[in-house]
């Protein structure tokens, strides 16, 4: 409307200018008009429109929700996961750790001349053999048997006993 006012502006002479403003006046009423009635109806359907409006909301809300869940969910996992993992890694290097210590240990001792718990079992199944197969030959022969390693060492336990209960008496 207002090109075609400004073309009939161009053209036209002093008393035609007279009505293309009130050509501009009147377009410019209908668009006060328009705008006005634009803002009743917005204020008559407002409530309405606020209404659908939280209503959306509240669903995008929902949804939002549950997808944070969902990726706090699997976060979770993927980290018990890698404890997990981490807590293996640990545990195989202690083990190898221990491991190596021992193989040191034991290698030291063995420098020292220290015996191993394996050596001194076979060297107890060795001397419990022995006595048996001298058990053996005395009662072949016809002869008492002498003391068995069960015995000695009773006697041992006690002679020890005895020393250590006169060591505590003479302080």
């Amino acid at each position: 409307m207002l090109k075609k006012a400004k073309a009939e502006f161009g053209s036209e002479e002093p008393s035609e200018a007279k009505g293309l403003a009130q050509a501009i006046l009147e377009s410019s009423h209908q668009i006060w008009l328009a705008g006005l009635g634009a803002f009743a109806k917005a204020q008559g359907g407002g409530v309405k429109v606020f209404e659908t409006l939280v209503k959306q909301g509240e669903g995008l809300e929902a949804k939002t929700r549950v997808a944070a869940a969902q990726t706090a969910e699997a976060a979770r996992g993927a980290a018990k996961a890698k404890a997990k993992e981490m807590q293996s890694m640990a545990g195989d290097t202690w083990d190898k750790l221990e491991q190596v210590f021992e193989n040191r240990v034991a290698r030291a001792l063995g420098r020292l001349g220290v015996y191993s718990a394996a050596d001194v079992k076979r060297l107890t199944e060795r001397v419990d053999a022995l006595s048996e197969a001298v058990n053996a030959l005395l009662k072949a022969q016809g002869g008492k048997p002498p003391r068995t390693v069960g015995s000695v060492r009773t006697k041992v336990k006690r002679a020890s006993a005895k020393r250590s209960a006169k060591g505590a008496a003479a302080k």
